[in-house]
């Protein structure tokens, strides 16, 4: 082969478009096995030892994750009734501040420890005041572990009390106390200021803060813990200062409404249905409201943790919610009686839902606390639904027949995409042999290894096919427009002759059919023209694959090809260029007078520069898709292919700066 600028290259992005983390560890073999080779580490060395296992990465999400680490603190404070405000800075050399005006972290000594409070709970695993003790009723911190793991991690932290009248002072280093706790000043105010800088030694891809994403997460506290008020300030930039405010007195309301806005939806009613109770030591609280989606959107949350899996308090809230639609429809004859109940999707199209419950004794499935496992919350988010609901129902007939007619039409579409679903079995379009006739199929027959290619266009399908690896590489053209699912429902979707072909292709059905053990192919690879025409295409393939076959997707098996922008050719030598920079760059690098050729399309490369540049193995860089949060992804989909212009506008001149050669 001549020589080329290739790099072997394949690189995960996210669906927001942010890079994953990617972490690698090299294991070490020793000969012997015996009572020397067993380490105890002391204190924090622990989790300098291993971060990973503590804030899931030394990627930009751990880093990230300190932050959140100090500010849930400040929070559990507001929890209990003695923190109103909390401000959070970035400061020059991405130092990060947190003030609070709670109780402040008791200064006095620890008796068992023989160390002031404070400096305990900086400087060992497991120490707080929320685990079992009076000082917190409720807290989402039980599973973390908080102030110490963020102080093992930073290059130096500093802590200061406002307490008793005076303002203590400590400073730490990796997580070691260089200064002993002393007073520096008088005060008549209460409460905690933690600064710390992450530890370059530690956190070697990055050290520098994002504000957008410390933007989203302090804006949903803020929305969940009504009347807390929480400031962002980015001083990085002594000419570019941002300060953000977030105050949200309407709470789950104003977090619901904000959602809506945020997707470019347009509800059904004026203002979101809104209901709380309070049982003993559990409080559940919901806010809901229905638009013109075809999709839901249900965020939960136990002491203010997104529990992104569910758990009890989301089970209550669904069953109740069928409940209530089916009860009322038979009541007031909405439902006639030779008609079907309402299932659970039926009621939930449209909708977006808040669910926030408040407990003492939180019990979290798993260490990242995706899921909550109280059987005790069910009952009472249930009942508290059921109830309100059904009087809101009563109270609001106009605003119930919207929402029921909603319900009834999907209840309808998918009768209607059942049948269709039906008719295609009994043709045996779906589960049999019967492939696409356009789809040129590897011969490897194994999903192990393979790979297809969804390529736009006869032209472009014709160069993939005689440029590829028959044995693993499949190719299947796509032609004319195809769907645009987010405005459709799924009895549209199931029909539609621009899709089937990829369903049947891959093999999995889709929606509840859906089985990914299936999968006639390990990558599912999207290579589209590298203009705006292929990121429409991409963008549209994208949303089918995350609304209706979204496993592919969570397992890592959607890919998108970066085919070439030019080839700059001089001689013999030759490169192929991804972007303007690097065509300028290989021009100097050859010494001028090059020839330069510009790829409008796919259907350009004969099929050796297609294999050369795109589909080898060896040579091309492919982009695998990941979600980073789900609602973040669901909130993009929702703006760039919904009905209104004026958002996905807004939304491609802010996010303009990250987009390189038009890939998503």
């Amino acid at each position: 082969m001549n020589d080329t600028g290739f790099n072997e290259n394949t690189e995960n992005i996210n669906i927001n478009g942010a890079e994953d983390d990617v972490e690698t560890m090299n294991t070490a073999v020793t000969e012997k096995y015996d009572a020397s080779q067993i380490q105890v580490l002391e204190g924090l060395e622990a989790v300098r030892k291993r971060p990973g296992m503590y804030i899931g990465s030394t990627g930009p999400r751990g880093l990230h994750h300190l932050v959140y680490e100090i500010v849930d603190n400040s929070i559990d404070e507001a929890l209990a009734g003695f923190c109103t405000n909390v401000d959070v800075a970035i400061l020059p050399g991405d130092i990060i501040s947190v003030r609070d005006n709670g109780r402040g972290i008791p200064v006095g000594i620890n008796e068992k420890m023989g160390l002031p409070s404070v400096t305990v709970v900086l400087t060992v695993l497991h120490a707080g005041g929320k685990f079992g003790g009076s000082g917190y009723k409720v807290s989402g911190g039980l599973h973390g572990v908080g102030s110490s793991v963020v102080n093992a991690l930073s290059e130096w932290l500093e802590v200061e009390v406002s307490q008793d009248g005076h303002i203590y002072r400590q400073r730490f280093e990796r997580g070691e106390a260089v200064t002993e706790l002393e007073i520096v000043g008088d005060t008549g105010e209460t409460g905690t200021l933690i600064r710390f800088k992450a530890d370059p030694e530690i956190f070697t891809e990055t050290t520098a803060y994002e504000f957008d994403i410390l933007e989203r997460r302090l804006r949903e506290s803020a929305f969940l813990n009504a009347g807390l008020c929480i400031k962002l300030s980015d001083l990085r930039d002594e000419n570019n200062v941002i300060e953000r405010n977030y105050c949200y007195v309407g709470g789950l309301s104003s977090f619901v409404e904000y959602l809506n806005t945020s997707r470019a939806l347009t509800p059904l009613h004026e203002h979101p249905i809104h209901f709380s109770t309070v049982k003993e030591d559990r409080e559940a609280e919901i806010a809901m409201a229905y638009t013109d989606s075809y999709n839901e959107l249900i965020l939960s949350y136990a002491n203010n943790v997104n529990t992104v899996d569910g758990g009890t308090h989301e089970t209550g809230f669904k069953t109740a919610l069928t409940r209530v639609f089916n009860d009322y429809g038979r009541k007031y004859g909405l439902l006639k009686e030779a008609d079907k109940n309402l299932s659970g999707d039926d009621v939930r199209e449209g909708l977006t839902a808040v669910i926030s419950v408040k407990l003492t004794e939180a019990q979290f499935e798993g260490q990242t606390k995706g899921k909550l496992g109280n059987t005790d919350i069910t009952p009472l988010v249930s009942s508290t639904v059921y109830d309100k609901l059904m009087t809101y129902f009563e109270e609001n007939p106009s605003t119930a027949r919207a929402i029921f007619s909603k319900a009834l039409d999907a209840s309808r579409a998918r009768e209607a995409a059942r049948k269709a679903r039906d008719l295609a079995r009994r043709k045996s379009a779906l589960e049999s042999n019967a492939l696409p006739g356009k789809l040129a199929d590897c011969t490897e027959k194994s999903a192990e290894n393979t790979e297809i290619y969804i390529v736009e266009g006869d032209s472009a399908g014709g160069s993939a096919k005689d440029g590829r690896d028959r044995q693993y590489q499949a190719i299947l053209p796509l032609w004319g427009k195809m769907l645009n699912v987010e405005k459709a429902r799924l009895d549209k979707v199931i029909t539609n002759d621009k899709l089937l072909p990829v369903v049947t292709a891959l093999g999995t059905g889709l929606d509840e059919d859906f089985d990914i053990s299936k999968l006639r192919y390990d990558k599912v690879v999207i290579m589209a023209d590298a203009d705006v025409d292929g990121a429409h295409i991409r963008t549209l393939l994208l949303t089918f694959f995350f609304r209706y076959m979204r496993p592919l997707i969570d397992e890592g098996h959607i890919y998108i090809a970066q085919p070439p922008l030019f080839k700059v050719s001089k001689g013999k030598k030759y490169f192929y260029a991804f972007s303007d920079e690097e065509r300028d760059k290989y021009i100097e690098e050859l010494g001028g007078g090059c020839d330069v050729q510009r790829y409008k399309g796919l259907g350009e490369m004969d099929p050796e520069q297609l294999w050369e540049t795109t589909m080898n193995p060896q040579t091309r860089t492919m982009l695998r898709v990941t979600i980073e949060d789900a609602r973040e992804a669901d909130e993009t989909f929702s703006i760039l292919m919904g009905d209104k212009v004026e958002p996905r506008r807004e939304f491609i001149e802010k996010n303009a700066k990250y987009v390189q050669n038009l890939d998503i």
